[in-house]
C-alpha cells in the first residue's frame, strides 16, 4: 500500500512539472489552432489602477502614450485607489487629452477600481497594465491583431525580465518563469492560456464582466470569463512589458504568496473552472492550475512514504538520499549564497521556494480577507509566475 502510494504521488508530480508540459508541446506541434491575426485598429483604452504610484506615473503614462499605434484611437485610463501621495496631481497634469483620471477617496482594491475603469470607457479593447512596467512600443498594435479574429476574447502579452546584475535568486526565479512561458505558449496553440500576465494583456470589451471587488488575482478572473463564454484566451511573445525580478527570497515571498492565496480565492469565486462541461479548458486549469497547489503537498507525502519505505530496503534508501541531497541543496544555496552561483543549486533554490509560498498561500487565503488590497511591494517582480 505504501509503495503504491509513493509511486502514485511520485507519478502526479512528474505528470504535474514534466509531463503535462511536454503533452502540451506535443499537442501545440502535431495539432496547433493558429490565431488568425491580421492588422486591425479598433478603439483601445489601457486601464491602469494606481496606489501611491507617484515615482512610477510618468513613465507609465508615457510607455502608453508613446504606443506604435493611431493616437486618436488611444487613449489612457488611470484609476486611483485612495492614492495619498501625488499620483493624482501628476496625471491630472501631464497635460495629454487622452489621459483621463478616476480619483477614489476610499481605497477599495484593485478589482473594485477595475470594474468601475472598464465601465467608463466605450473602447473596443481593454489593454491591462501595471504601473511598474514599461512597454515595447509595439506591444498594442500586437496584441489587437490577435483579437482581429473573432473567436479570441483575450490575449496576453510577455513578461521579460530585464538586470543586467541579477541576483542569484532572481536567476532562479528567471529560469522558472521562462519555463512558465514555454508553457503558456504551448497552451495557447492548444487552445487557451489558462489566465494572462498581469502586466500586459488585452480584452474585447464586449467580454469583460464585473468581477468580484475581493478579487486578487484579476489577470484570471477577467480572461477565464471570457474562456467560460467560449472564447479563446491567447498568447502573443511579440507584446513585451519589461520588469525586474526579485532580488531576494523574502520579496519574492511576498509576491508569490499573494498570488498563491489568489489561485485558491479564484476557485472558490469562479466555481464553474472545475466544472468539466462548463470549462473549455478544463483540463490544462486542472493540471497547470489546480496541481500546482497540490505539488508541494504532495512533496511533503513523497519524503514522509520515502522515509517509512527506507527502512525495510536498500533501493528506497538511496531514493531518500536523493530527496535530502535535492531539499539539502535548496537549503544550502540559501546559507551559503556562494553555493546560488552554480546554475542546478539556484534553480532548485527557487523551485522549492515557489513551492512552499504555495503552503503560505493557503494561509494567506484563510487567514487574510484583505488580500486584495496590494501595495507597491506586492507589485516586485511584477505578476505572472505562478
Amino acid at each position: 500500500m505504501r509503495q503504491a502510494l509513493f509511486w502514485s504521488t511520485l507519478l502526479l508530480l512528474a505528470y504535474t512539472f514534466v509531463g503535462y508540459p511536454a503533452w502540451m508541446a506535443v499537442r501545440a506541434r502535431m495539432h496547433p489552432r493558429p490565431v488568425r491575426r491580421r492588422p486591425h485598429t479598433p478603439t483601445v483604452a489601457f486601464v491602469i489602477v494606481m496606489h501611491n504610484e507617484s515615482a512610477r506615473v510618468d513613465d507609465k503614462l508615457r510607455t502608453c502614450l508613446e504606443q506604435d499605434y493611431p493616437a486618436d484611437l488611444l487613449r489612457v485610463v488611470v484609476a486611483s485607489d485612495g492614492s495619498t501621495d501625488d499620483t493624482n496631481a501628476r496625471v491630472a497634469g501631464c497635460g495629454d487629452a487622452r489621459v483621463r483620471l478616476l480619483a477614489f477617496d476610499q481605497r477599495r482594491g484593485k478589482a473594485a477600481c477595475l470594474n468601475d475603469a472598464v465601465a467608463a470607457c466605450s473602447e473596443d479593447i481593454i489593454v491591462f497594465t501595471d504601473a511598474r512596467q514599461r512597454l515595447n512600443r509595439e506591444a498594442v498594435r500586437c496584441l489587437v491583431e490577435n483579437l482581429a479574429d473573432m473567436t479570441v476574447g483575450a490575449v496576453s502579452g510577455e513578461l521579460v525580465f530585464v538586470d543586467e546584475n541579477m541576483a542569484s535568486f532572481g536567476q532562479g526565479v528567471d529560469a522558472y518563469w521562462r519555463y512558465e512561458k514555454l508553457i503558456r505558449k504551448s497552451e495557447a496553440a492548444v487552445h487557451s492560456v489558462p489566465g494572462a500576465t498581469g502586466a500586459l494583456y488585452a480584452l474585447r470589451r464586449s467580454a469583460f464582466r464585473p468581477i468580484a471587488p475581493q478579487t486578487i488575482l484579476d489577470d484570471v478572473a477577467i480572461p477565464m470569463q471570457a474562456c467560460l463564454a467560449g472564447l479563446r484566451v491567447v498568447f502573443d511573445g511579440r507584446a513585451i512589458a519589461y520588469d525586474q525580478p526579485s532580488t531576494a527570497l523574502a520579496q519574492e515571498r511576498r509576491r508569490k504568496v499573494r498570488t498563491l492565496a489568489g489561485n485558491f480565492q479564484i476557485l472558490a469565486l469562479m466555481p464553474a473552472l472545475l466544472v468539466p462541461w462548463r470549462n473549455p479548458i478544463f483540463l490544462q486549469y486542472l493540471s497547470h492550475k489546480v496541481l500546482r497547489l497540490v505539488a508541494p503537498w504532495a512533496m511533503l507525502a513523497l519524503l514522509g512514504l520515502n522515509v517509512l519505505l527506507a527502512a525495510d530496503s536498500g533501493f528506497f534508501r538511496v531514493l531518500l538520499a536523493l530527496q535530502l541531497a535535492f531539499y539539502g541543496l535548496a537549503a544550502a544555496g540559501s546559507f551559503w549564497p556562494a553555493l546560488s552561483a552554480w546554475k542546478p543549486a539556484r534553480v532548485v533554490q527557487a523551485f522549492v521556494a515557489l513551492n512552499a509560498f504555495a503552503v503560505l498561500g493557503l494561509v494567506e487565503f484563510l487567514g487574510n480577507r484583505q488580500a486584495h488590497l496590494w501595495s507597491s511591494a506586492h507589485g516586485a517582480a511584477g505578476k505572472g509566475v505562478r
